[in-house]
């Protein structure tokens, strides 16, 4: 009996091994674990970089350092902050490029095959207006051009050794700056998740041909955070602040902002400085603002 059974176990392996190596290969692949590291867990932002933009807000008419063009300065001049009373903007969530540089507590996990084990997306919650994130890690393609823009995009990505790529298109407009800098819904995002430990860093690159120049590079760390710490729930109801006539918006119209000149006469710096432009994000600009004159409040 015991030479039987090892004869047909013999034969049952050698058929396999010779009708079937492929089928074989294709079974321990995709049991194979993904690439790269795993992200998951709780995270907090590290608020170490740019906090006076991210916490207490941009100052108005401060755009220093960011590669605008004349489209968006000019929309940013026209732009009110009482615009953010009005009850369709009370509650206007933070697209995808813009979201992670606020206070926000993020949880990442991943979506797996049940079958192959193989990763199928990443998941994010962001408590930050609640958002949900999928970043499909599944080679699918992204939506054709005509598809509707969310808050978050479309998102695909991939690992580069230990760090995770995303592309992310069809993103509806936002924020640059949350002082009136837009940013299109013809944006794309590039993002790279950077583990090291119980931090990772988090570097996005925004490309918009609507009002950028040149790409947006930033970055934000995050530290792991155990247990979950702060509050996971972000809820939003619009209210009517001020009563204003049906259809009004808080605006200004050309050459009347009264902030133009307030920021960059504070600071002693020229005006043009203020203003932007990708020129402002080099330090040669420095020797060029040492000829320009000092903005002075009227």
């Amino acid at each position: 009996m015991m030479r039987k059974t090892l004869i047909v176990l013999w034969v049952w392996a050698a058929v396999g091994l010779r009708v079937a190596p492929s089928a074989l290969a294709q079974t321990a692949g995709a049991m194979a674990p993904s690439p790269g590291l795993d992200l998951s867990g709780n995270w907090a932002p590290v608020l170490h970089e740019d906090f006076p933009e991210r916490i207490p807000g941009p100052e108005l008419v401060f755009y220093s350092g960011l590669p605008i063009n004349e489209a968006a300065t000019l929309f940013a001049l026209s732009w009110d902050s009482s615009r953010l009373t009005v009850p369709e903007h009370q509650c206007q969530v933070h697209v995808s490029p813009y979201m992670y540089r606020g206070p926000l507590q993020l949880r990442i996990w991943e979506e797996r095959d049940p079958q192959s084990q193989r990763v199928i997306a990443i998941r994010q919650y962001i408590q930050n207006y609640e958002q949900n994130r999928t970043i499909w890690m599944d080679n699918r393609a992204h939506p054709p051009e005509g598809v509707a823009h969310t808050w978050m995009g479309f998102s695909t990505g991939k690992w580069e050794g230990n760090i995770l790529t995303v592309y992310t298109t069809h993103i509806k407009d936002g924020w640059v700056r949350r002082n009136g800098l837009p940013e299109s819904d013809q944006a794309t995002l590039v993002e790279h998740f950077i583990r090291h430990g119980n931090m990772f860093t988090h570097v996005s690159i925004v490309t918009d041909p609507v009002y950028l120049s040149e790409p947006l590079i930033k970055s934000e760390d995050f530290l792991q955070v155990i247990p979950e710490g702060q509050n996971w729930v972000y809820p939003c109801e619009s209210v009517v602040e001020i009563q204003r006539p049906r259809g009004a918006v808080p605006h200004y119209l050309p050459g009347e902002n009264p902030f133009l000149k307030d920021f960059a006469s504070r600071m002693k710096i020229p005006l043009e400085a203020a203003l932007g432009g990708a020129e402002t994000m080099y330090p040669e600009y420095r020797e060029k603002m040492k000829t320009m004159p000092i903005a002075v409040q009227n």
